[in-house]
């Protein structure tokens, strides 16, 4: 296990019970106690927890991990979504992309296929994004043309947010949106845990023709605090299959087509 797994792994067991000894996380992860003590102090010094004797405890920030450290989680869940979502999109066609774990494998296989990074006449792929690390991902893997929105960036998300990005965005209009969120549920809609994130990606909702959420099954009947968009306003839902029927024939009935990749 990397340093960043392992400190993922030591934020989600203090997500879930609020505490967490040297010796409990030591065991857990199997790794030596020094090396916990070290991982607390760092993560400390980015003030992601407070160091306690022994131990460490929640700063709370834990519940907005940031990107880099979440990359572990639901790996073959988020490719397989990823690859599901991407070919959903088509050659010549402006496609809107926001941050994230999911969307950055979502842009990893849109920037793989041959028949989308050609330069013909017309058919080159133009994808709007506000992610810094979305636009180097398809930079450095495609000849895809890629317009990057203005704004502040967000460290955890490499999102750029703001009034800057948001005039950009009201000047285009995208064929399709594909989304990763924090939450959908079928009553409440789509949701971030940020409200710039929310609010940026609520300008590609509703510049697109098209809206496609991308998210793995943990969030799905989930709650965030910022509403992105109403669910009558998603087309398509690309999730894994760890869906549970039930939650998967709810957002059916809400007029919502389901793909579990």
């Amino acid at each position: 296990m990397d340093r960043y797994a392992r400190w993922n792994a030591l934020l989600e067991m203090l997500t879930e019970s609020g505490r967490v000894t040297v010796e409990e996380a030591a065991d857990r992860l199997d790794v030596s106690q020094a090396t916990i003590r070290r991982d607390f102090d760092q993560l400390a010094q980015q003030q992601m927890i407070t160091r306690t004797r022994g131990g460490a405890v929640a700063n709370g920030v834990s519940y907005d991990l940031p990107l880099r450290y979440k990359t572990a989680k639901n790996s073959a869940e988020k490719q397989r979504i990823g690859a599901a979502a991407a070919a959903l999109v088509t050659p010549g066609t402006v496609v809107g992309l926001n941050g994230g774990t999911t969307s950055t494998e979502v842009a990893r296989a849109l920037a793989v296929r041959p028949d989308l990074n050609t330069n013909a006449e017309g058919a080159q792929l133009t994808v709007v994004t506000n992610a810094l690390n979305i636009a180097n991902e398809l930079l450095v893997r495609s000849r895809m043309k890629v317009v990057v929105a203005g704004g502040v960036v967000r460290p955890k998300s490499f999102e750029l947010v703001g009034p800057l990005g948001g005039a950009l965005l009201r000047e285009v209009t995208l064929d399709v949106a594909l989304l990763g969120v924090d939450a959908i549920d079928p009553h409440l809609g789509a949701a971030a845990h940020h409200e710039g994130e929310a609010a940026m990606n609520n300008l590609m909702v509703a510049r697109a023709k098209r809206v496609v959420i991308i998210a793995d099954s943990s969030k799905l009947g989930g709650h965030a605090f910022a509403r992105i968009c109403p669910v009558d306003r998603v087309e398509t839902l690309v999730t894994d299959s760890g869906a549970t029927p039930d939650v998967v024939d709810a957002f059916r009935a809400a007029g919502v087509h389901v793909i579990c990749a």
